[in-house]
């Protein structure tokens, strides 16, 4: 499989990507003024930039919770569709902090189910185009998501998102990328 990372630009640090085909380059992410804000639901914001490619829309939200309570840090979590690309649905969490790297090293609880995710600095994915889509659709019925993460030093974490206007975000960035549910 091939790694490829893309960086997201905004005011929240974040990223996406996954253990599949994946364009971008971190060194030519656009500037963050150079996104436009959708609008916002609850505690997620919904962006559209331009790529010579065609337009990248994506959602991002904090926390509302984030253990241990002392640790400087500040987590994201962000959905990415690139739809000259034909990728959607490429969910990912900033942990804000070197994660132990590898697959399985973190992990997102939606509800009843367990996800697990590849890491890699301070990022984790989903490792498939598929475990994306099932994640983000857990996401936008359910209610809370916890990210846990190992760092490669220190205690393990847990950040608590709240999932309300989650649907909200998603339909705004569906819709200014063409994505159909």
């Amino acid at each position: 499989m091939v790694l490829v990372l893309w960086v997201v630009p905004l005011a929240i640090p974040g990223a996406g990507g996954a253990e599949k085909k994946k364009s971008g380059d971190t060194a030519s992410a656009p500037p963050a003024s150079a996104s436009e804000r959708l609008g916002t639901a609850e505690g997620w914001t919904a962006y559209v930039y331009k790529e010579k490619s065609g337009p990248v829309c994506y959602l991002a939200g904090g926390p509302q919770k984030s253990e241990p309570a002392d640790a400087k840090r500040k987590p994201t979590t962000m959905v990415t569709h690139r739809p000259e690309e034909k990728v959607a649905n490429v969910v990912s969490f900033s942990e804000g902090y070197p994660l132990k790297e590898g697959v399985d090293l973190a992990s997102v609880n939606i509800g009843s189910e367990k996800f697990l995710l590849f890491t890699k600095g301070d990022k984790a994915w989903a490792s498939t185009p598929e475990l994306d889509k099932t994640i983000v659709e857990a996401m936008a019925k359910g209610k809370q998501a916890i990210v846990k993460g190992t760092p490669q030093k220190g205690k393990p974490t847990a950040d608590t998102y709240s999932l309300a206007g989650f649907a909200q975000a998603l339909a705004m960035i569906d819709k200014a990328c063409g994505v159909k549910r």
